[in-house]
């Protein structure tokens, strides 16, 4: 059976499905940090259906793995003819996972702006809602960088599960090229290399954040 050599063309075949990882990550993101900042503000509301259905979804999500979500939602819906594109099944298993996890940091943030906060907003007379939004959640934002930057690292490297449905995102092409050359230690220390340097910014980002806003040092 013939082996090719690991050259150029491959890196560059790395970098081109890089940007599928990219693009799943920022959806996930930004779709899932919308459906999860609703999720933080149904859990420290005052509704009863809300909290519990917001629960519901959380535990849900935290409580089992992503791979078997992702092949509940790729797989398990085909079998009710619902078969998503392996974008889309993709995106909405990152969607619903990055969901419920900013759901609870985010949860944790608002309720880390000190008590005489919301007292004093509610002594001005302000609605629930204008309370939430006009007076906490500036405040719970600032609290919530440093761990939110954190978990989009998770995020993308969790975005290498999303080959188990046919995505070809970086961890999926390196497996084809190391199918087409079986040099395992070449092929996936690029891939490696790659995911650090999406990463490693990241991190430094989040831990420079820490650092300015001295979040680390709160009581």
């Amino acid at each position: 059976m013939f082996m090719r050599s690991f050259g150029f063309n491959d890196v560059w075949y790395l970098l081109i499905a890089t940007q599928w990882t990219i693009y799943l990550t920022v959806v996930a993101f930004l779709v899932g940090g919308a459906l999860g900042l609703w999720l933080a503000l149904a859990r420290t509301g005052g509704s009863r259906v809300g909290i519990s259905l917001a629960l519901v979804w959380i535990r849900a999500f935290q409580n089992t793995p992503l791979l078997v979500q992702l092949f509940l939602i790729y797989y398990g819906l085909g079998l009710f003819g619902f078969r998503l594109p392996p974008f889309v099944a993709a995106a909405v298993g990152l969607i619903c996972y990055a969901s419920a996890f900013l759901a609870e940091i985010w949860r944790g943030c608002i309720l880390a702006v000190p008590r005489q906060q919301w007292e004093a907003a509610d002594a001005l007379a302000l609605t629930p809602w204008q309370i939430r939004w006009y007076v906490i959640l500036p405040q719970a934002l600032r609290i919530a960088i440093p761990p939110t930057v954190g978990f989009l690292v998770k995020l993308i490297k969790n975005s290498s599960l999303a080959s188990v449905v046919g995505m070809t995102e970086l961890m999926r092409a390196a497996t084809a090229i190391n199918n087409a050359t079986f040099q395992p230690f070449k092929v996936f220390l690029c891939a490696a290399i790659i995911y650090f340097l999406l990463c490693f910014p990241l991190t430094m980002l989040s831990r420079r954040f820490e650092r300015q806003l001295d979040v680390s040092t709160r009581g």
